[in-house]
């Protein structure tokens, strides 16, 4: 029998210790690592190489959807199973654009999720029965064309990184100290992000990253020393 392994990503603590004590009983999952934000998860599985990355989309600092799309580019021996408590097309369009292999509802059943990893490691994709329905009644390309933000030019991988820091309350300088790159040049990321979505306030940028899934709808204001 051979072993998957497995990098489970959530920030809620208590959530991410019950799943990975849900994986340990199966005698062919091996848990290598855990990861409490999206940026961690990417570094992890540049790190380890897991099989399989099992990841929560609500996550600190990189969210689940930018996150996997770094992980499939740069590690693309590793396949996504997104665990996630949202069910709208929204997040499922994004998520699955990015590059996952499964969709899966935070109410799936323990034996339905030790199947979806599974049938991910045999090179299948899974979903969750209310994920399938709206796949099978509206193809991904039709969902990315009714949206506008398909109509208009993708931001970069930084752009992305910059605008989920923005809506999450961070300055240009904690913005600067968190990616190691220079106050000057996040400001050119933020001039070309607003430019591209025709956004130029801060409240219009965190409305738009609450509305398209990048950060959590109604997020707690951020306070800092």
């Amino acid at each position: 029998m051979s072993t998957i392994s497995l990098l489970v990503a959530d920030d809620h603590n208590i959530i991410r210790s019950g799943l990975c004590a849900l994986l340990k009983n199966e005698p062919d999952f091996q848990i290598v690592g855990e990861a409490n934000s999206g940026r961690a998860a990417v570094t992890l599985a540049l790190q380890l190489s897991p099989n399989i990355l099992i990841m929560d989309l609500a996550m600190p600092l990189l969210n689940g959807v930018e996150a996997t799309r770094q992980v499939v580019r740069e590690c693309c021996s590793t396949k996504i199973i997104v665990l996630s408590a949202y069910d709208d097309d929204v997040h499922i369009e994004s998520v699955m654009a990015a590059g996952a292999a499964a969709y899966l509802l935070k109410h799936t059943a323990p034996a339905e999720i030790c199947r979806a990893v599974r049938e991910v490691h045999k090179g299948n994709a899974y979903f969750s029965p209310i994920v399938a329905e709206r796949l099978r009644a509206k193809s991904i390309s039709k969902l990315e064309q009714s949206r506008d933000h398909a109509k208009r030019e993708p931001l970069t991988t930084r752009e992305a990184e910059v605008l989920q820091l923005i809506a999450e309350g961070f300055s240009n300088k904690q913005i600067a100290a968190e990616l190691n790159i220079s106050i000057k040049t996040i400001e050119k990321h933020r001039q070309s992000l607003m430019a591209k979505l025709k956004i130029h306030c801060i409240a219009g940028l965190t409305r738009h990253a609450a509305e398209y899934g990048i950060i959590e709808a109604g997020p707690t204001e951020r306070i800092f020393a």
